[in-house]
């Protein structure tokens, strides 16, 4: 649990930042576009971990 806590303070912190990047320049511009892509990583991330612990958990 303590690594999907910590993935999910990530995709917190990552999204206030594509949030504020997005406003200074734009949806378009690059630097936007890779921290997007960097959020949904992470996002991916998380789930998989989500996955990966409640198969564990079915297991016990």
């Amino acid at each position: 649990m303590e690594q999907l806590e910590g993935i999910q303070k990530q995709i917190e912190t990552e999204r206030a930042r594509l949030n504020q990047m997005e406003e200074q320049y734009g949806r378009l511009d690059p630097g936007v576009i890779r921290q997007s892509r960097r959020l949904d990583e992470l996002i991916n991330e998380y789930l998989k971990a989500e996955i990966s612990s409640k198969q564990l958990d079915s297991k016990s």
